[in-house]
């Protein structure tokens, strides 16, 4: 029996490959140490800002609250040495003749006109002498001349103490008169008391123009001097509360710039300040001076403006080898699809060209199959004639019998004879037909088959051959049908080959055995095995035209053939050696089918 193997419709592609050494493709995807390389750079970026930011607002706050601290102790210094300045003169016109002597003869005309001289020598805002009973009667503010000042501190104090009073006013409208009087006294007698009020606004023009704020409260913590005029006659707390309500603007401005600075120790005009105390050693005031941070910020800025620009410039170093890197990547890309498309054309026409072999194959595939029945009918007709001869010899001889036995009157026995003919015709139209459906070609269709009706058929088309050999054939058959999907006639044609193969490798044996089993369990199984001398080489087994058998006695196809049949029931044939007594087992694999499964029968093809 003679077939040639299919060739697969899958063949593997890569023989399909140019040849011509391939290029390197860059990889689809980027690798990863060059984002992984960004994500550390701009990692260590925050992580640097914001150290720097930190540490460098520390530094500089703390730089800046020592500036303020000497700052408030110039001040300090400066008002205390105002207030002295102003003390010593009370002292001095207390004892000048001119104003005793106006005092004791009530001539007051050039009394102004002296204080005037003295206001512009010493610098003073106003100076005034009032008499014995508190009434003004001369000032360097003439409006002032005549009113009555018999109830204010500063004559009811000097009066008690007989020496310079200091005493602080308040005129309304957050405006304080700081004043030092003494009482005019002669020979044990107060004539008067001289007024000399302090100009201590001068001092508040000064530290506006400096500071962002500063103010001196009294030992009760009332605010008397401050750079802020709404801030007077209120205590602190109440000062930091009285401030226009800022706008959306101002209070977005203000939450963005305070985020990277301190916690605030108050709020001047909608600004975050510091604040920094002084104690004055006056009657226990104290100084509170507040400095926004601007100055703050501008001097981190600056330094973390540089940090930033260098990050940002080796991020754009960086990004700019990316890109370098994405270009050429760009590049070799284009000309590898190129390439690619050119090989893809190429695989395109090979693959139709191989779809084409593969259809002139399964036709020849058809024929060889055909062509080996043939050949194997060929073989077994000298089987076949010697079997039809022998009913033939009988027939006559039952038929010269019968004759004789009509003649002498014996029709019963006759009869009987016929009957035997009649046998032996029956068994000529058997072996007839099992030539016939042999040699017709296989159809793709498939219906249930009985494996074990599919065996004694084999063995049925083999009994010539098997006789004429000293062979012991044992079959091993269940008595339940086992069920397969699969063209009966070709599923017949494997196992006569198998049969056969098994025939040729006992003949040299003088006591030849075969045994054929059917078995089922997870699947379908028939194996044939031989005492022979087994298969040397079972990786070429099923190669075509590969055969153990001496030149002349086989092609090589029929095991080929046999494994692509089995193959398209969904099954495999396999072979191997017996370990013990030697010889050669073939074992065909089908699907089992189910009683539960509804097979769609197909017509056998004629």
């Amino acid at each position: 029996m003679a077939e040639v193997r299919s060739v697969t419709e899958k063949d593997d592609i890569a023989t399909a490959k140019p040849n011509r050494p391939q290029r390197g493709f860059p990889p689809a995807t980027s690798p990863w140490w060059p984002r992984s390389a960004i994500a550390v750079i701009v990692l260590t970026a925050v992580a640097s800002i914001w150290a720097t930011n930190a540490w460098l607002t520390e530094r500089f706050s703390e730089n800046t609250e020592v500036r303020a601290e000497l700052r408030l102790a110039l001040y300090t210094g400066n008002l205390i040495s105002e207030l002295q300045r102003t003390a010593v003169v009370p002292q001095l016109l207390a004892r000048d003749p001119e104003l005793i002597g106006s005092l004791n003869s009530n001539d007051f005309s050039g009394t102004s006109a002296r204080l005037i001289a003295a206001q512009k020598e010493i610098g003073a805002v106003s100076i005034r002498l009032l008499d014995a009973s508190g009434r003004t009667v001369g000032s360097t503010d003439r409006y002032q001349i005549g009113t009555n000042n018999s109830l204010t501190p500063y004559y009811v104090e000097a009066l008690r103490s007989r020496d310079t009073v200091f005493t602080v006013s308040n005129e309304g409208g957050g405006a304080y008169e700081f004043t030092y009087s003494r009482a005019v006294v002669t020979e044990n007698k107060t004539m008067g008391v001289i007024v000399v009020a302090a100009d201590l606004t001068r001092l508040e023009q000064s530290w506006a123009g400096i500071s962002d704020a500063v103010a001196v409260t009294d030992s009760s913590g009332d605010i008397i001097l401050s750079t802020e005029p709404r801030w007077r006659g209120l205590t602190m707390p109440e000062a930091l509360s009285v401030r226009s309500a800022p706008s959306a603007i101002q209070r977005a401005f203000q939450v963005t710039t305070d985020w990277t600075t301190a916690p605030a120790d108050a709020y001047v005009k909608g600004r975050a300040v510091m604040r920094t105390e002084s104690r004055i050693p006056f009657r226990g005031w104290k100084m509170i001076g507040f400095t926004t941070y601007s100055s703050i910020r501008e001097r981190v800025n600056a330094v973390l403006a540089l940090e930033i620009m260098g990050f940002a410039i080796l991020l754009a170093a960086s990004f700019y080898i990316l890109s370098r890197r994405a270009r050429m990547q760009s590049v070799a890309y284009m000309r590898e699809s190129a390439d690619l498309r050119a090989l893809n054309a190429r695989l395109t026409r090979e693959i139709a060209e191989r779809e084409r072999v593969q259809k002139e194959l399964r036709v020849a595939e058809q024929t060889v199959q055909q062509s080996s029945k043939l050949a194997a009918l060929g073989e077994m007709s000298a089987g076949v004639s010697h079997e039809l001869n022998q009913p033939l010899a009988a027939m006559k001889t039952y038929l010269a019998g019968a004759r004789l036995l009509l003649q002498r009157g014996r029709p019963e026995e006759a009869l009987s004879s016929f009957q035997r003919i009649n046998d032996l015709i029956d068994r000529m139209g058997t072996i007839t037909r099992q030539l016939k459906s042999y040699a017709r070609k296989g159809g793709e269709a498939v219906e249930p088959v009985d494996l074990r009706e599919a065996v004694s058929t084999a063995l049925t088309m083999m009994e010539p051959q098997l006789r004429e050999r000293p062979v012991q054939v044992r079959r091993n058959l269940p008595r339940d049908k086992v069920m397969v999907m699969a063209d009966r006639i070709r599923l017949e044609q494997v196992i006569i080959n198998l049969l056969r193969n098994a025939v040729d490798a006992v003949k040299d044996r003088r006591e030849g055995r075969i045994d054929i089993e059917v078995s089922q369990g997870a699947h379908a199984y028939v194996s044939v095995s031989d005492n022979g001398p087994g298969v040397a080489d079972l990786e070429k087994l099923f190669e075509p035209f590969w055969t153990t058998k001496k030149p002349g006695e086989g092609t090589g196809l029929g095991l080929a053939i046999s494994s692509s049949i089995v193959a398209d029931f969904g099954g495999r044939l396999t072979a191997h050696n017996e370990t013990e007594g030697g010889g050669a087992v073939f074992q065909v694999e089908l699907p089992l089918l189910r009683p539960e499964e509804e097979p769609d029968k197909a017509l056998a093809a004629e």
